[in-house]
């Protein structure tokens, strides 16, 4: 064995067990049973030895909003691992008169030297045209069998139903699995308008302009449209009960409708945060917008009953200075908060502390199920032998009080400043190799893998 990892209680999605697990080459080799000493050994007593995460929803180095997220593929990736992410799919957003290949071809640019962990991409399609089917095609073929669609973002990213319909009807054909941002981009767009001609500009009208229903029924539309053309849809970063509800009865009728959530909409931030004086709300801007504290415990709801199946960060971070653009119209805010290095202990503490679910659920939700869901299993997300040895050696009884500058995200703020979490990563290994350890972070650059993944088949 190259690794082994002593003394640790293993947590799968199914099952908790004390054993020693092994690795060599990059792959898990041995789990239980009698292992000789091998090169390194990890002590892992008193941690819980789980599948790295695999956060399924990022933005890196993306423009948007005449400016572009902070994070770049480096140093969002160097973040990634020291909070236990061990695998991400980013979005690769479709510029105007620009294919979907060359489009993949421009984020691989982005990526390649730079990606510490290993990676993939959704490509984003802000238009619809003719060669689409074909396109979509030939992305699978490649590896990529997952696309989005805004339905918010008027006059900039969003696709009209037409389009949406007939990109759900090619996936069904093909094999992929489309993913949806619902919200109501004709009812946000005029909101805003009537909001600024009011002289209503500070970031509290973010939230006012983007209601819960206007998330419920772009969720219902997108669901419908999905029934029609008889396929898979998956909703990202539900915020809201209204969403969920519609999520919910199109469960009950066997539609294979799958959603997301964030740890921003759980618990640990609300729509209160918009109130802070000096623009300090700015920081809080994102869509959907965060809601009412009682929404979390709604989403924790449909979390532990399977109603969603995934937590990602949906991390889109910009500076301070970047927020500043919208400091006299809020439409300017640039709409992200920053996620990856976070998500796990906060996902652990708000869900699993809080006795919201149970650690299998959790590892279920952060790991298993993504992997599932978006053709990367068996290789990643389990504890299995000849599975990659992406593993996160976490520590459930250690507690961190978050601020900005114990991150290594390329940001000058998080929204979680000053709030405590139990339980944090203290190893994560990607491949095999470590590359955060006893709070130092130990990749290369450019060690990372652009993974090519299956298509859907459910979950």
């Amino acid at each position: 064995m190259d690794l082994v990892i002593r003394h640790g209680t293993l947590v799968t999605a199914s099952d908790t067990v004390t054993a020693d697990l092994g690795i060599r080459a990059g792959k898990i080799a041995q789990v239980g049973g009698a292992l000789p000493k091998a090169k390194r050994e990890l002590d892992a007593a008193g941690m819980l030895v789980m599948p790295g995460a695999i956060d399924v929803h990022t933005h890196m180095e993306m423009p948007f909003m005449g400016t572009s997220t902070a994070d770049d593929f480096l140093t969002g990736t160097r973040a990634a691992a020291a909070g236990g992410v061990t695998c991400l799919i980013d979005f690769a957003i479709q510029p105007p008169q620009t294919s979907l290949l060359k489009t993949l071809e421009i984020w691989k640019q982005k990526a390649e030297g730079k990606a510490t962990i290993d990676y993939s991409f959704h490509l984003a399609l802000t238009h619809w045209d003719d060669t689409i089917p074909q396109q979509v095609k030939t992305l699978i073929e490649l590896g990529f069998p997952s696309l989005k669609v805004f339905m918010a973002y008027k006059g900039a990213l969003m696709l009209e139903d037409a389009g949406l319909l007939q990109l759900l009807q090619t996936s069904r054909e093909l094999g992929a699995l489309v993913m949806v941002h619902a919200e109501n981009g004709d009812a946000i767009f005029t909101l805003q308008q009537q909001a600024l001609a009011r002289n209503e500009t500070s970031p509290r009208y973010h939230a006012l302009t983007r209601p819960r229903i206007a998330e419920g029924e772009a969720t219902a539309r997108a669901i419908a449209l999905a029934e029609i053309a008889g396929a898979p849809l998956y909703v990202v970063h539900v915020s809201c009960q209204e969403a969920m509800d519609a999520i919910a009865a199109a469960r009950r009728r066997k539609v294979p409708i799958y959603g997301e959530s964030c740890p921003q909409y759980l618990g640990a931030i609300s729509v209160d945060n918009y109130e802070r004086p000096d623009f300090e709300g700015a920081k809080f801007v994102c869509s959907p917008p965060l809601r009412e504290p009682d929404q979390a415990k709604q989403l924790w709801s449909g979390l532990a009953g399977n109603l969603l199946q995934v937590v990602s960060s949906d991390h889109c971070p910009f500076r301070m200075e970047q927020k500043r653009a919208g400091f006299n119209d809020f439409t300017l805010i640039p709409n992200g908060v920053p996620g990856i290095e976070t998500l796990v202990p906060l996902v652990w503490t708000l869900g699993v502390e809080a006795g919201h679910i149970s650690s299998n659920r959790f590892v279920d939700l952060i790991s298993t199920r993504p992997a599932r869901l978006f053709g990367l299993a068996p290789r990643k997300g389990s504890l299995t032998v000849g599975a990659d040895a992406d593993i996160m050696i976490f520590d459930p009884q250690r507690e961190v009080t978050l601020h900005h500058t114990g991150l290594h995200q390329n940001l000058d703020y998080t929204p979680y400043e000053g709030f405590r979490v139990t339980g944090y990563p203290a190893t994560t290994l990607s491949r095999g190799d470590i590359v955060w350890h006893e709070g130092e972070i130990t990749a290369a650059a450019g060690r990372g893998e652009l993974v090519q993944r299956k298509s859907f088949s459910g979950d």
